[in-house]
């Protein structure tokens, strides 16, 4: 009950709002996040300054800041994702070079897409249909609560983009369907079992990656296309294609998770504030076994 009352009076009426007050509500949240809560600043500032070691602290607690300011406008530009318009959409989102990912729908070819939490990905979810040829499948990991999971799932597939749990991952490279289609991995996250995971050094950090991308990529021998999502200016994103594997199966094992991996290296680095520092990216250590 408490979930349905928080969607039906407190979120749909802020995702309704115009964007200027929008905005203005994301910079009340900022005060009351940075300054008075401290949302896990702690953990925010340990891992930017683990991360950018070369850096001062001050440089660190600037980083820190710009991040929390652009925290805020993503958490009411996904709010505003509830009910925003194909129309905002379009407007909002920009796709640089379509052709990189369009020569494989022409030839009747599926594509693997990969990126990480930089930027607006929620935006990126729900204007993928609108902006790809190839029919977007997205990988996710179930909420707990059943009703935010339904309501999410509805808002993200309103526009194209056909969602499936992880334990459907497999099932989704082999499913018919009636144009070629991108299966989408988010790959910067915590994977769940350390000891199935690539090791690398990733932001000056001993750090475990998914190899999902890597798997599939090379069993079923599929592009594999790296996003990046650039912020133009509030609440606008250019999206860009990069190719990393046109043949997969001729890589070397870690080859694909470190490439992928280390182009969204390049793109925090460049930009550190638009990263999710807030989430606990390093809580596993090396297992003993992989040392």
């Amino acid at each position: 009950m408490g979930s349905k009352i928080a969607y039906y009076l407190l979120i749909l009426p802020i995702s309704y709002l115009p964007y200027f007050l929008l905005y203005a509500l994301s910079d009340f949240v900022f005060v009351l996040m940075f300054y008075v809560l401290g949302y896990r600043k702690k953990v925010v500032l340990r891992n930017i300054t683990n991360s950018f070691p070369e850096k001062t602290e001050k440089e660190h607690k600037v980083i820190m800041r710009k991040f929390y300011r652009h925290f805020c406008d993503l958490i009411l530009e996904s709010l505003k994702g509830f009910s925003i318009s194909e129309k905002q959409i379009r407007k909002r989102m920009t796709v640089k070079n379509p052709e990189v990912v369009n020569k494989y729908f022409d030839q009747g070819k599926d594509i693997i897409f990969v990126g990480g939490h930089y930027n607006n990905w929620e935006m990126l979810a729900l204007g993928i249909g609108l902006i790809s040829k190839h029919i977007p499948i997205g990988i996710y990991k179930p909420l707990n609560n059943k009703f935010f999971n339904q309501k999410v799932l509805k808002s993200r597939q309103k526009y194209g983009l056909i969602m499936r749990p992880m334990k459907q991952t497999k099932a989704c490279f082999n499913e018919a369907l009636d144009k070629p289609k991108a299966i989408i991995f988010g790959a910067d996250q915590r994977p769940g079992n350390p000891t199935k995971a690539v090791w690398m050094q990733f932001l000056n950090q001993d750090t475990p990656v998914s190899f999902g991308v890597e798997k599939f990529g090379k069993e079923y021998n599929l592009p594999i296309v790296f996003g990046a999502i650039r912020k133009v200016k509030r609440g606008h994103y250019d999206f860009e294609y990069t190719l990393l594997f046109e043949e997969p199966a001729k890589a070397e094992y870690g080859e694909i998770t470190r490439a992928h991996t280390l182009t969204l290296e390049k793109d925090i680095q460049e930009n550190p504030q638009y990263w999710l520092w807030s989430h606990k990216r390093w809580k596993h250590k090396r297992p003993d076994s992989l040392k």
